[in-house]
């Protein structure tokens, strides 16, 4: 799982060129569920090889069930025209094999999956009760990343990483509504705490090694204004921008890097990069070398409490999972994992008091918490679990959820 699979540099070009945390505090009942509303506290998980979406109860710790988002999977790869289907083999190869869910979230009447849904270059909407697809867009280029849905539930924001841009759709229809350009290879979406944003993050090609970084493209943070989807800002990093949170206020971003084995500080009001946290390299993680690191990611995996005091970092080679205090960004204790669990992804659940983090290559999901930085439970889920989001299901869409995790 280790091995990283590299397509030649002048393909991974070539293919660029031409295509161009509001965390809720609800009260719970005894099961878990949302008191008065008819809706769950969820942790949804994206298990990109299996595709599909665990449902895990973000208080019992209980996986509710499964949603399969490729359904139709024998129809979109029938209906590939010959490029479409060439750049599909070419991107399974370089993922290291099939990726169908990047992303999801879920709506907030908790009744409609969004996902974009990786290899496949589109994004999709389900209803959860009956599990039947109400429509499906493809988006420019040949994959679809990173995904947010706006906070009014009505945009979903997907990054259409070839084509280096992120587009918009009216979650009602599917359809395209804009876009607005990015640095190469956009990855992460992230709308800003009142909603008025988009903050992009670009990785650059990944293909390349470090060695041809000055190859790789625009590495940055790129934001938009998320009516108008006018850039406003944009930020250049030397490396690619990985997971982040940013603060509130706009003010502050905490961001990790391509091939960083921590993360950085940056102040989003003067540009710059404040503090730089080196964070200790496991054994195995140390013998690697930065072109063996997973799609360039030493780690990834970030998120914050809903204190704001806390951070929760996935150390993706290192095999652990870490709480860092803010502001100090002192270490509180390390969750460690066997060797080669791929830690992939981080997220705090909605009672604002554990951070899930996925452990890609065993299947399991990892609760943290951020008080004590131990950890309290491991949920099985599907096939190289990665995003998660938090969300609240409705109770109602339960009896659509397979027993498979």
């Amino acid at each position: 799982m280790w091995r990283r699979t590299r397509l030649p540099a002048l393909l991974a070009l070539t293919l660029t060129l031409a295509l161009g945390s509001v965390t809720a505090s609800a009260s719970t009942a005894a099961d878990g569920s949302a008191a008065g509303g008819g809706l769950r506290d969820v942790v949804i998980v994206g298990n990109s090889a299996d595709g599909t979406v665990s449902f895990i109860d973000a208080h019992t710790y209980e996986n509710l069930g499964s949603l399969d988002v490729i359904p139709d999977l024998d129809e979109v790869l029938d209906g590939m025209d010959p490029i479409r289907r060439a750049a599909y083999e070419i991107v399974k190869q370089q993922a290291g094999g099939d990726k169908f869910v990047d992303d999801a979230h879920l709506s907030p009447d908790g009744a409609t999956l969004y996902v974009s849904r990786g290899n496949l270059g589109d994004a999709a909407a389900y209803d959860v009760a009956g599990g039947r697809q109400l429509w499906r867009t493809h988006l420019d280029g040949f994959k679809a990343d990173h995904a947010a849905l706006s906070p009014d539930g009505r945009t979903f924001v997907v990054s259409a990483i070839t084509a280096a841009k992120s587009q918009t759709l009216d979650t009602a229809t599917g359809r395209i509504t804009g876009a607005f350009p990015t640095g190469t290879y956009p990855h992460e979406n992230i709308y800003s705490a009142d909603g008025s944003l988009i903050y992009n993050m670009s990785i650059g090609i990944t293909s390349l090694p470090k060695a041809l970084n000055f190859l790789k493209g625009a590495k940055e943070v790129t934001v938009a204004d998320a009516r108008t989807l006018e850039v406003v800002r944009t930020y250049r990093f030397d490396h690619g921008v990985r997971p982040s949170v940013i603060t509130p206020d706009g003010k502050t971003m905490y961001a990790q890097l391509s091939y960083l084995n921590g993360f950085v500080e940056y102040d989003l009001e003067r540009g710059r990069t404040v503090r730089t946290v080196r964070m200790p390299f496991s054994e195995a993680g140390a013998q690697l070398k930065p072109d063996d690191y997973p799609q360039n990611s030493a780690h990834h995996g970030m998120a914050v409490n809903a204190a704001g005091d806390k951070l929760c970092m996935a150390g993706t080679i290192d095999d652990y999972t870490a709480i860092v205090s803010r502001p100090s960004l002192t270490t509180d204790g390390f969750v460690h994992y066997p060797e080669g669990s791929l830690p992939y992804w981080s997220v705090t659940g909605p009672d604002g008091r554990h951070c899930f983090v996925t452990l890609s290559n065993r299947d399991e999901v990892s609760v943290v918490d951020y008080t004590t930085a131990k950890e309290v439970a491991r949920i099985e889920v599907g096939d190289f679990p990665q995003r998660e989001r938090a969300g609240r299901l409705a109770e109602a869409a339960l009896d659509g959820l397979s027993a498979d995790r």
